[in-house]
Order: structure tokens, then sequence, then C-alpha cells
């Protein structure tokens, strides 16, 4: 596949994060204890919910697939980093690179897709309560599940084709921390513009849909918290929907800078492309127990604490 006397590339080369020379040891320790944070967050959650029987509901088990993306993302990239921040570890096989491309665009789309289930959860179990657990059943919630993951793979693997069958045969460093789409294709020694068009009409298109349906569900939402009576039911409904936006807020904010302005500097992109990998998926368990009653007596439980 090589082209005139260049050689196939059978490796890359990841730089890291750029401008952080002499700053490898802090920032070592600090990706270390996101990342233990992050694992040891979700893990809590996933337990905490299989461990309840009160936390049976599909609310708690959107929350579970949410908690297993959360490690999954903080996984892709993190534990290379640590490596290459460590024992400046930099070099990365050329299937280590498709995986990384691959698994980035699979979770982020499920985890964008499952928000939008979760966001139909919320509308279901506000405006239509008395119906709530008939409309939200067992084999509903499964399907809409398996459907964002199923969904995300065919997506993911569309991408990482595109990406992988241009032919790399000139240089194999790749100025950044793991490798995603654009990063990779910068080096491909032919004609990008195809897999360019496909990259941003899809990973623009996925978003932008799940933001419009998650806008509309609230929207619709907040007539029918509007018609409440004031007190407990509007608190409850506000409080119930709070973490989700909040969480969703913090997702799409990363999504839009990254994806619809690709020549933002870099001084801007690595650290949205940061909070993205490291920071959200820590913060997605704290901010679901901090008002969450269940979950905190959930945790309570699993401490063995009489609730």
């Amino acid at each position: 596949m090589g082209l005139g006397n260049h050689t196939m590339v059978t490796h890359f080369i990841l730089l890291g994060i750029p401008n952080t020379d002499g700053l490898q040891t802090i920032l070592f320790f600090t990706f270390l204890a996101f990342y233990l944070c992050t694992l040891v967050g979700n893990l809590l959650i996933f337990s905490a919910v299989l461990g309840d029987p009160r936390l049976h509901t599909p609310m708690y088990f959107f929350l579970c697939n949410l908690a297993i993306l959360d490690i999954g993302i903080s996984s892709i990239s993190i534990p290379k980093l640590l490596a290459n921040l460590w024992a400046n570890s930099k070099t990365i096989s050329l299937g280590g690179c498709m995986a990384q491309v691959f698994f980035w665009h699979f979770l982020g789309s499920t985890e964008c897709l499952l928000y939008t289930v979760m966001a139909y959860d919320r509308y279901v179990a506000i405006c239509h309560p008395l119906r709530y657990l008939l409309i939200m059943n067992r084999r509903v919630c499964a399907l809409l599940a398996a459907g964002t993951w199923i969904t995300s793979s065919f997506h993911a693997t569309i991408l990482t084709s595109l990406t992988f069958t241009l032919p790399y045969c000139g240089s194999n460093v790749i100025d950044y921390f793991f490798c995603d789409i654009f990063p990779v294709a910068k080096l491909a020694c032919a004609d990008t513009y195809i897999l360019e068009t496909v990259s941003f009409t899809n990973i623009g298109m996925v978003p932008m849909t799940c933001f419009v349906l998650i806008l509309a569900s609230y929207v619709r939402i907040a007539y029918s918290v509007l018609k409440m009576s004031a007190g407990e039911g509007r608190s409850k409904a506000a409080s119930t929907c709070a973490s989700h936006l909040t969480v969703v807020t913090m997702f799409f904010g990363p999504c839009a800078l990254i994806y619809t302005q690709p020549q933002l500097s870099e001084v801007l992109v690595t650290p949205v492309h940061i909070f993205g990998n490291v920071v959200t998926p820590m913060m997605n368990p704290v901010i679901y127990t901090l008002r969450n009653k269940e979950v905190k007596a959930g945790l309570r439980k699993l401490r063995g604490v009489r609730c």
C-alpha cells in the first residue's frame, strides 16, 4: 500500500498534550487522580443500582448504561496518556490507533443517543405519569438501550473504515495525545476530502439531531411543569431533570466547540477534548448523586448502612 519510495506505516507516535514540557509529573498524578475517581464513582453508581431493588426503574437502568459509557470513554485515551507522561511511551500500534478512533466515536455516539433516550424517559415520566411504567416497560427500555449501542457501532465502523483505508506511507507522528480522525487524517498521503465530508456530516448530524430531540422533550416538559400546581410536584419534576440537563450541557458544549469549529487553535481544542475525556466522565456520578436521595440511599445500603 506504500507509494513510491515510502514505507507503509505500521505504528504511530503520539506526541501527547501540546505545550506541556516539564509538567509531565504534575499532569500524570492529576490525570491519574481523575481516572481513579471516574472508575470508582461510576462503579459505585453501577453497584448501587444493581444492589437496590428500589432503583430497578427505567431512569436508573439508563444511568447504569451511562456509567459503563463513562468508564469506557475515560479508558480510551487516559491509560495511554499516563504511560506517555510517566514512561515516555509514545508509540501506539496501527491496530491500537484504529481501536482508539473506533471506540471514541462508538462510545461518544452511544452517549449522545443515550442522553436523548434519557430525555424521552423524563418526558414520559413527567408528562404521562400514570402511563409511565406501561410505556417504559422492560422490553422498551432494553430495545432503546440496545438501539443506541447498535446504531453507534455502525456509525463508528463507517468513520474508522474511511480513516484507515487511506494510505499512510509518510510521517507517523501524531501531534496529539490520542488517535482521533482529524489528527490521523493529516498524515494520510492521499486526498482526504471524502473522509472529511463524511466525518463532518456524520459527527455533526448525530449530535444536532439528538440536541433537537432533547430540546423538544424539555420544551414539552417545561410546559407540563408550568401547568402543575406550585409545590412538591413542580419541585420534584425540576429536581429530576436538573441532573440530566447539567450532564447534557457538559456533553454537547465540548462537542459543539470541537466539531463545528475545526479551525480553532490547539490552545482551545486540546483543553476542550481533555474536558470531554477526563472531566465529564468523572463529574457525571457526582452530578447524579448530589441531589438524588434514591442513589444516596443505594450507596448507603451498599456500604451496609441501614437506610
